[in-house]
């Protein structure tokens, strides 16, 4: 099968199903509900959508807890909603890339079932089974630390054993080393393959690979035993088989989750000739704010700045990922800007990242600006990550729980899971029932359908930034040279191609901020085509910037 890589003209929207659209009034987002707003993603100008996942799941970590591969969610819908919406979706030109969780299953999946009733049962190695150590065998097998706090290890009374679990109990860590496995994983992709979907998007799949022996990690005292699984001993062998045996068949795309990949990393994962996966998730640009993903610092743009330069220098056989928003982190608005400047910080942020080499990620809401949500506290967690956290302070040290509460609200990934702002309507025009999560109290003015009838709005502006990439020679293959790195407070870059060029200029302060135009640029012809304020000088000059400005020109 040829691989036309169409993946590197793409812009993908990013569906969190149970907070997109719910059709039926219970409260949860549908594959119906998506099936409603397919015309909504035509006229935006996305041409994939990466679907979170749909499949059956008990929902301990909505839905990234699989207990069946080849079926939907009975509260999303049916797998006749699921071939009516992949349908609707290739009849208005815009492909379909599915979660991929092969990590781990749920512990209610069959194969998970069979593997704990017994020692010899055929399942058993599907999973990581270890005695315990100690004189009664209760203490966990070693050292290694789950994402989502505590001890990798559950014990599990049926045969006295302990299993692994690299995020929640629920979610026990499948066994590569079994080539049963690997077949399993390999039948899956092409079971949805046949069916139409376009790519996959793998859920921290550079976990797969474990060393043998799982010996004790380095001491860390928020994560042990990193070092035995990120990209482990067999993670290239393992992935390039599953090309062999599933990706190469069809002319897709697969980008993986690469939590802790740097750019040192990344011809290794993703090089075309190795045949291996498409592109990555990196997430250093993530950490600009945070420490540990979870504890705020303050932002500095020069740190972000430094990381995204890096990253667009990839050897040409490589591919980037672009995004600032997913259903992992908090909202971009107020992590890069302030809120009162919502307008201009959501079409600064639209412009720096989609100019920029890779295929570019929307995840949904970002296009009309959703913010954080105020307020949230324990009772409003849905997320298991922030619970367990909130429970843990609670618990160790209750003194902490202020310190807790302030950095979940922040940065807890319930931040990008309330429910999409379709209208000023009661529970945002969402659902018509009690939503399942609280909807952000901003939806009365900040909506799809209000800004669907403003020129000026975010979301006729992602309408414009997307319609402006497609087809741009400049924008897909152009190198990049960046300007002012040291700058705090500008983030200034030329992309080139051919003689072609273009020039970009974005502020990240809310106050005024001279600019002066690089030496050997101020006599060149130029026009401007994006900007987020009315009147920016139609020609590129040196001349103050005002909170947040962003300006594109196309130089000669």
């Amino acid at each position: 099968m040829e691989r036309t890589r169409w993946y590197k003209d793409a812009v993908i929207y990013q569906i969190y199903p149970r907070s997109f659209c719910d059709s039926n009034g219970d409260g949860i987002g549908d594959i119906r509900g998506i099936i409603s707003k397919l015309d909504y993603l035509k006229e935006l100008g996305v041409t994939c959508v990466w679907l979170s996942p749909c499949y059956k799941s008990p929902n301990d970590d909505n839905g990234y807890d699989i207990s069946n591969y080849r079926d939907i969610m009975d509260e999303f819908g049916t797998l006749e909603d699921w071939q009516e919406m992949v349908d609707g979706m290739h009849a208005r030109g815009i492909k379909l890339v599915m979660d991929l969780v092969v990590n781990h299953t749920s512990d209610e999946h069959e194969w998970f079932k069979q593997s704990r009733s017994s020692k010899d049962n055929p399942y058993r190695d599907y999973y990581f089974w270890r005695k315990g150590r100690g004189k009664d065998g209760k203490k966990p097998p070693n050292n290694w630390s789950s994402r989502f706090s505590g001890s990798a290890w559950e014990y599990d009374e049926t045969t006295g054993e302990f299993y692994l679990h690299l995020f929640s109990k629920k979610q026990p860590d499948l066994n590569w080393d079994n080539p049963k496995v690997r077949q399993e994983v390999a039948d899956i992709c092409n079971y949805w393959f046949e069916k139409g979907v376009d790519g996959f998007r793998c859920d921290v799949i550079i976990y797969i690979s474990k060393e043998a022996g799982l010996p004790n990690g380095k001491f860390n005292p928020m994560l042990c035993g990193d070092e035995h699984f990120v990209i482990g001993p067999h993670y290239h062998e393992y992935i390039h088989e599953l090309y062999e045996k599933s990706w190469s068949k069809y002319d897709c795309m697969t980008v993986g989750e690469g939590q802790g990949i740097k750019r040192k990393d990344a011809e290794s994962m993703v090089a075309e000739d190795r045949e291996e996966l498409d592109c990555i998730f990196t997430f250093e640009h993530q950490e600009c704010d945070a420490v540990l993903t979870a504890v705020p610092r303050p932002f500095k743009l020069s740190r972000l700045k430094k990381i995204l330069n890096n990253w667009q220098h990839l050897p040409d056989n490589c591919w980037n990922s672009l995004f600032l928003e997913n259903h992992d982190y908090s909202r971009s608005l107020p992590r890069f800007g302030k809120v009162e400047y919502r307008k201009q910080v959501a079409k600064m942020l639209a412009i720096v990242m989609q100019c920029q080499k890779g295929t570019p990620y929307v995840y949904q809401g970002e296009e009309i600006g959703m913010s954080n949500i105020e307020g949230l506290d324990r009772k409003d967690y849905k997320d298991i990550v922030s619970i367990n956290i909130y429970d843990l302070a609670k618990k160790i040290f209750p003194p902490l729980v202020p310190v807790v509460r302030w950095a979940l609200r922040k940065r807890a990934r319930d931040n990008a899971r309330t429910p999409m702002q379709w209208s000023a309507a009661e529970n945002a025009g969402f659902t018509t029932g009690t939503p399942w999560m609280m909807v952000n109290p901003n939806y009365t003015e900040v909506n799809v359908e209000q800004q669907q009838g403003d020129p000026d709005s975010i979301l006729n502006f992602y309408k414009k930034m997307i319609a402006y990439r497609k087809g741009n020679e400049v924008i897909r293959y152009g190198t990049f040279e960046e300007y002012y790195p040291k700058s705090e407070k500008i983030f200034c870059y030329e992309r080139n191609y051919n003689g072609k060029r273009l020039f970009i200029v974005a502020s990240f302060s809310d106050k005024n901020v001279s600019f002066k135009v690089p030496k050997g640029y101020a006599f060149k012809s130029s026009k401007l085509v994006l900007n987020n304020y009315d009147d920016a000088p139609v020609a590129l000059s040196s001349y103050v910037l005002r909170p947040y400005e962003a300006v594109v020109y196309e130089v000669e």
